[in-house]
């Protein structure tokens, strides 16, 4: 399957706006502008999640600075997915009309915006609304990625989005891990402590500005008559994805149903990890160190996992494998928190890894870049309309029961439909082709 998509997307051309053939892909012009994409891939992937890991490690304090009550703090906790899923399926549509380049820099901007101010805005309300603002640009971030991927690297997929999911995995769990010492560090503010991270925001702008303004060499989406590259993407006698229904697909369903359970156990995770080990009795500084290998964890196998599924015709095997993971680290999270708190994060840190495997699925039951923009859409958008409950479940059992026994058994009792929509949406087939049936 991966190869085949391969030859088919590489054995074609792709033509500039004029319809000319464009100069090879080792003019100087391409060249310095494929450096630059890298550069922007890995800074946009390192800030697609400190704005949620670094909230994670300081949750207590915040809750106690804001007033906030542990359903109130749920509901912080499920604002990540919600604003995915609303602001994620704009991201083609945008795309099209400024380019993909803009788009992804002003998600950038965004981000960093409201990293800067939402410590300072004063109240639950103004702290939601700015967290809101660069949940924003991480949502139509999350969605052009792949777009990037396939039209830059096609014949390189699976090490593109390794290296796109590892930088993502280490900026979650750099925030995740010191974002508490360097609050102590700054006189002990957690306002000033979440504020830190829209410097690194801010950087990831500076390579997509010269991008966006050379519009031609980055199309500004999938399709459209700027920069298409329609001719290549569907290549002789494959259906132009323009028309693509992608509800008509049984995958693009399954793959929607593995990404949104996928995000509801990262996201409470994300969310709720640090505080299961503080209540255990672990400190505070040490749960966010677990909370970072976690997400550290992500690092090596973020790069492993996506070239290991693209040489396999079905990753059904590695679902089944990240979900025995996520089961043995939920059932140590219930009978020894503390006591074997290091493997409990190890085995949730390899489980969580089915984010990048989602991503590299994403590129691969797709043929053309306008499929992946429209099954990235559907997938991402759905997958997070379907993970909203979850993190929010958590924080009302939690409040409720007064302990961690009711949530925890909730995470393990979605790790099994989640194995199940992984095998399905790890069938060898394409959207197009289902659609099209």
């Amino acid at each position: 399957m991966a190869t085949e998509e391969t030859r088919a997307t590489t054995s074609a051309p792709i033509r500039s706006s004029a319809g000319t053939e464009p100069e090879a892909r080792t003019h100087p012009t391409r060249a310095w502008a494929t450096r630059l994409v890298v550069v922007g891939i890995v800074l946009t992937a390192l800030n697609l999640r400190p704005a949620i890991t670094s909230l994670g490690a300081l949750l207590e304090e915040v809750r106690d600075g804001l007033g906030m009550s542990g359903s109130v703090a749920g509901l912080l906790t499920s604002v990540p997915p919600l604003c995915f899923a609303v602001f994620g399926v704009m991201a083609p549509r945008l795309a099209r009309r400024f380019g993909t380049a803009a788009v992804v820099g002003a998600g950038m901007a965004a981000i960093a915006s409201g990293l800067l101010i939402r410590p300072y805005v004063g109240g639950t309300a103004g702290f939601l609304a700015a967290s809101a603002l660069a949940l924003m640009g991480i949502a139509v971030s999350n969605v052009l990625m792949p777009v990037i991927v396939k039209h830059w690297f096609p014949d390189r997929v699976g090490s593109m989005t390794g290296l796109y999911s590892m930088a993502l995995a280490l900026g979650t769990s750099a925030a995740a891990a010191v974002t508490v010492p360097v609050t102590d560090a700054l006189g002990g503010s957690w306002r000033s402590g979440l504020a830190l991270w829209a410097v690194l925001a801010a950087a990831a702008v500076l390579p997509w500005i010269p991008l966006s303004r050379a519009r031609a060499t980055l199309p500004g989406a999938p399709e459209g008559p700027a920069g298409s590259g329609t001719g290549a993407d569907t290549g002789a006698g494959r259906p132009d994805a323009d028309g693509l229904r992608i509800t008509r697909s049984r995958t693009a369903w399954a793959l929607a149903a593995f990404f949104g359970l996928q995000a509801t156990a990262a996201y409470i995770t994300m969310g709720w990890m640090a505080q299961i080990f503080r209540d255990a009795g672990v400190p505070a500084r040490t749960a966010g160190l677990l909370l970072a290998v976690t997400m550290v964890m992500g690092v090596p196998l973020a790069f492993v996992i996506p070239r290991l599924a693209t040489r396999l015709p079905h990753q059904g095997p590695i679902v089944v494998a990240l979900g025995v993971c996520g089961l043995a680290g939920y059932a140590g999270l219930y009978f020894a928190p503390e006591a074997g708190a290091w493997a409990w994060a190890l085995l949730l840190g390899v489980s969580n890894c089915a984010f990048p495997l989602a991503l590299t699925m994403v590129g691969m039951r797709a043929r053309t870049r306008a499929g992946v923009a429209k099954l990235s859409a559907f997938a991402q958008s759905t997958g997070y309309l379907i993970s909203i409950p979850g993190p929010l479940l958590v924080g009302v059992l939690y409040q409720h029961s007064g302990g961690w026994g009711l949530p925890i058994a909730l995470m393990a009792g979605l790790m099994v439909p989640q194995v199940v929509a992984g095998v399905l949406a790890g069938r060898d087939r394409t959207v197009e082709d289902e659609a099209a049936r």
